[in-house]
């Protein structure tokens, strides 16, 4: 998991959060971290973060197939990816003494689970937007997912405006759903659309034929095509029609860990280590099939991490 922060550590980095993201940023974009930064906070005065840190259990949620952000591999499911590993050594940094419990969820239980204290945190992959605030909160941006579809590599399949008239997959309860049926209404095209409660059913309609695209994350999609059993089947293609926001997700019943959080991803961000958790789950061979996803950090999620901030959805501007 790498080395505990230390606390002291840590409210330095909250204080000098605070300035970072407040320069050169607009009121929407850093209102919500500013308003949570306190130069004189005390993190240990939190009795959920006290709790943890005399070595309580903390109940990280996590996906079975959602490579290569949160995953299972193994008789014994031994849960992995790139949000994994940065979900666990947030919670070392923070309280190093903490026992770790996994709980598998879906995008459709995600939020209540976390909104009742069930699971404390979320490390699968879910888009920050002002709906989902209301329920729980958001760590900072670890990644910017871009929205687009996976076709059979024989289908001719281009671009999103060839949907017209046939059956496209999606995943219930993900915000990859509003932004197709966004441009679906926006670009005048009737296509049915084939609802599932995961990537891998999704993909499984894709294989059989049932649908002609799968509409989803671009890194969601990289993930289920490398597992797949034919990978160079299956291709990634259309037009970008909508990037989003991601970062992992706990209660926002306790401010005190909103700002451990964050200051322990700005750490995080700051030494190097989460350009290096990237490198590893995203452009080196990952488990279970040692397929190289080969998808280099993007333009976006570079910008936002040379200016960690939780910027919702609705406020998301895309640099030009």
């Amino acid at each position: 998991m790498g080395k505990s922060l230390k606390w002291a550590g840590l409210a330095a980095a909250l204080v000098c959060a605070g300035s970072a993201m407040a320069a050169g940023k607009t009121e929407a974009a850093s209102s919500t971290i500013g308003a949570n930064i306190d130069t004189a906070v005390e993190l240990s005065a939190s009795p959920t973060l006290q709790r943890w840190q005399a070595g309580g259990t903390v109940v990280l949620g996590v996906r079975e197939a959602a490579v290569p952000m949160s995953y299972a591999i193994g008789a014994n499911e031994k849960f992995v990816g790139y949000h994994m590993d940065l979900c666990e050594r947030v919670v070392h940094a923070i309280a190093p003494r903490a026992q770790l419990r996994y709980m598998v969820l879906t995008p459709q239980n995600t939020m209540p689970l976390i909104n009742n204290g069930t699971a404390d945190f979320n490390c699968a992959s879910m888009t920050n937007n002002l709906t989902r605030q209301k329920q729980v909160a958001f760590g900072l941006t670890t990644y910017v997912s871009e929205v687009r579809m996976a076709v059979r590599a024989d289908s001719g399949i281009t671009s999103f405006k060839q949907l017209q008239g046939r059956n496209v997959g999606a995943i219930t309860g993900t915000t990859a759903v509003q932004i197709l049926r966004k441009y679906a209404s926006d670009n005048e095209l009737n296509f049915k659309t084939l609802m599932s409660k995961d990537q891998l059913e999704s993909f499984l309609m894709l294989e059989s034929g049932r649908v002609d695209a799968f509409v989803l994350d671009d890194n969601m999609l990289a993930g289920v095509i490398g597992q797949s059993k034919n990978p160079k089947g299956y291709k990634i293609v259309g037009e970008v029609i909508g990037a989003e926001p991601i970062a992992i997700q706990f209660s926002k019943n306790d401010p005190q860990i909103k700002k451990a959080v964050d200051g322990a991803i700005l750490q995080m961000i700051r030494s190097g280590e989460l350009h290096k958790l990237y490198n590893k789950w995203f452009m080196q061979p990952i488990a279970p099939k040692s397929v190289n996803l080969n998808l280099p950090m993007g333009e976006v999620l570079k910008k936002q991490l040379a200016a960690p901030n939780d910027t919702p959805l609705e406020q998301f501007v895309l640099p030009q």
